[in-house]
């Protein structure tokens, strides 16, 4: 698999934002006709540069799959969504809604103190994102991992027990966190 994925980039340079450079001295009024002479002259040249910085300077988005990419698609993806979910929990600035089904019941909002306003956000709003977002990377951290299944199993050869409750219990919490993934994946944004 091979990706490249630029950031966005946006060339436009408006002839008003040129007008407020050369007078830096004042507040520009764009109804003055020098203004609206200039914008008529300069806007063609703007929209040229334009087009010139897009195409010296294109957005890039390349993506190449492999055949063995998709045999175990789930193993191929989680150490690239992983690192990305960690930098998304490290710089986020907001939290989106959040369910109170899908958190514990101390960070529902019930649980919470009650609001002044109705628009308002609870207590545990950006809690209750912190935990989804601490639950999906869990899951991540342990598909990332090659035995995660190895601590299930005790001694060897004949002699080997598989401990089937303990994996069924971390089986469900990694579910739990792919599930919060499906579900939340539209509100995974900074």
């Amino acid at each position: 698999m091979k990706v490249y994925l630029n950031k966005y980039r946006y060339h436009w340079l408006s002839p008003y934002t040129i007008c407020e450079k050369i007078c830096f001295w004042r507040v520009i009024d764009y109804d003055e006709p020098w203004v609206k002479a200039v914008n008529k002259v300069l806007e063609p040249i703007c929209t040229a540069w334009m087009k010139f910085l897009d195409i010296v300077h294109p957005k890039i988005n390349y993506i190449k799959i492999d055949k063995w990419d998709t045999w175990s698609m789930d193993s191929t993806l989680s150490p690239i969504i992983l690192p990305m979910l960690k930098q998304l929990q490290a710089s986020k600035h907001g939290a989106p809604w959040v369910d109170d089904e899908d958190v514990p019941e101390e960070l529902k909002s019930t649980s919470a103190s009650p609001k002044e306003n109705s628009w308002d956000t609870d207590d545990n709003h950006f809690k209750r994102w912190d935990w989804v977002m601490e639950q999906m990377i869990w899951s991540f951290e342990e598909l990332c991992k090659d035995d995660w299944e190895k601590q299930f199993y005790s001694g060897e050869g004949k002699n080997c027990k598989w401990d089937r409750d303990a994996w069924t219990k971390h089986n469900e919490r990694i579910q739990n966190g792919l599930i919060l993934f499906g579900k939340y994946f539209r509100n995974l944004w900074d």
